[in-house]
């Protein structure tokens, strides 16, 4: 008979870092004010027909007008950390050249507000929201976007960097390049094969370059978030391991490789044949600095069969008796474990932080109002997914990850993307008619967790 698990079974190692996680464009709304320039998403989600319901950023959760607030909340709940974006636009509206002061300022307000309340800020450069200026020169195509981008992060080191001592180059290349330069669903809007490895390749030598400057001008750590997921195979056929090899070199290998091992995984020359590119012995060089951590950003499993598509040649298993998403993503919290520790034995001790994990489940547009008045928003499942999911980070620890910290996605229900306002993930209800915010039952248990410093995940759920 197994027992139950006693107080101290999930305490978490001493000085973990319990937070959420936002981004710039998904929150702050006024996409153009004090003089920002636009970018590729305020571009796209002004397209007819890119967005879900004709939805866009120009509201979003008016982060930029009640930020104080935000922040507010954050230390109610008892949020150690905050991990945000910054609008590359803001700070210079044409990408380079002229800094926009006041787009400066609106972040060191935020940093300062957030320390005032004993909230570490990690900030993240870039969050998929590259100034359109710099897309009419050819973006994430053009190899002189790596000085851009250098040039782009020295301004924030040398404003902001002290005050903020977690930095982030990039947040999930792969989306970048799968959604914006592969597929065409996510801004800015291209389907080319051949377009794909340019993009990836770029982003690489852009954050490379944007290490190097730190560590010019920086003087705390720097690492880079990757979103990256286990896959495992359908069957136990050739042809399914072939497929999972593909998958996983193709989503898991293709930025974490060059960033700390020097080279890509050789499938992803199979992959793009004649679409992929032989680069220089310098760019790897570039590409491969020293990093002090690395963000993983988890949400579910794929298990993987061989099959005819684009360019890939894999297809995706539904489970039968699997929990799934409002994004159709299975809840798989092992699989979590199971990437840790592949992480480990593929690249050593370094660091990590869990800088984004969450699901979307269904919650009302409006909050309900309790017999004694108070709002509320009832989401069970949100609540069983976190505690599944921080257990199985408890369990990686356990296996000798050095897992640093935990960034729920998201503090607020925001804009999904080309999805628009369809699928929530905030811990914090957002009322998008009146702004109302409202934490929801998740928030108030993962605050719980925070207080018990984990200890709190031994307990039975709360319904």
């Amino acid at each position: 008979m197994s027992q139950a698990p006693g107080p101290d079974t999930f305490a978490f190692p001493k000085g973990f870092l319990w937070g959420a996680a936002t981004a710039a464009h998904q929150i702050e709304g006024s996409p153009l004010a004090d003089g920002a320039g636009p970018s590729i998403w305020t571009r796209f989600a002004h397209t007819p027909g890119m967005m879900l319901n004709g939805d866009t950023g120009d509201v979003a959760c008016d982060h930029y007008n009640r930020w104080k607030d935000d922040v507010k909340l954050m230390r109610e709940l008892g949020l150690q950390a905050y991990r945000f974006s910054v609008s590359w636009s803001r700070i210079l509206p044409e990408g380079t050249g002229r800094v926009n002061q006041k787009g400066l300022d609106f972040y060191s307000r935020l940093v300062d507000e957030l320390l005032n309340n004993g909230i570490e800020p990690l900030l993240t450069l870039y969050h998929w929201d590259l100034p359109a200026a710099l897309d009419d020169r050819g973006g994430w195509l053009n190899r002189d976007i790596a000085d851009w981008f250098a040039e782009y992060a020295g301004v924030m080191y040398r404003e902001l960097d002290g005050r903020v001592k977690k930095w982030v180059t990039l947040n999930e290349p792969w989306v970048v390049t799968d959604g914006g330069y592969l597929h065409g669903a996510l801004a800015p809007g291209h389907r080319s094969k051949f377009e794909a490895p340019i993009a990836s390749h770029n982003l690489m030598r852009a954050h490379g370059a944007a290490v190097k400057a730190y560590r010019e001008l920086g003087r705390h750590e720097i690492g880079l978030v990757v979103n990256i997921e286990p896959k495992y195979p359908a069957t136990d056929s050739s042809d399914d391991a072939a497929a999972v090899r593909r998958a996983h070199a193709y989503m898991n290998e293709q930025y974490l490789h060059p960033a700390l091992l020097g080279h890509y995984p050789p499938e992803l020359k199979e992959i793009f044949g004649n679409a992929w590119p032989e680069w220089p012995a310098e760019d790897y060089e570039l590409i491969q600095q020293k990093l002090d951590f690395v963000g993983i950003n988890y949400y579910t499993r794929s298990v993987t069969k061989a099959a005819e598509s684009y360019p890939l040649n894999t297809g995706v298993v539904r489970q039968p008796l699997g929990t799934y998403t409002e994004t159709g993503w299975e809840v798989f919290p092992q699989g979590l474990t199971d990437l840790l520790v592949w992480f480990k034995q593929t690249y050593g001790d370094l660091p990590v932080y869990i800088t984004e994990n969450g699901a979307a489940f269904f919650d009302p547009p409006t909050a309900m109002v309790d017999d004694d008045g108070k709002r509320r928003v009832k989401d069970p499942l949100r609540t069983d997914y976190l505690r599944k999911h921080l257990r199985a980070i408890h369990d990686a620890i356990d296996a000798g990850v050095d897992v640093r910290g935990y960034m729920l996605w998201s503090l607020l229900d925001n804009l999904e993307w080309s999805l628009g306002y369809s699928k929530r993930f905030g811990m914090i209800h957002v009322n998008y008619g009146t702004q109302e915010r409202t934490p929801k039952d998740s928030a108030l248990w993962y605050s719980r967790v925070i207080q018990s410093h984990g200890r709190s995940l031994a307990d039975p759920l709360p319904y």
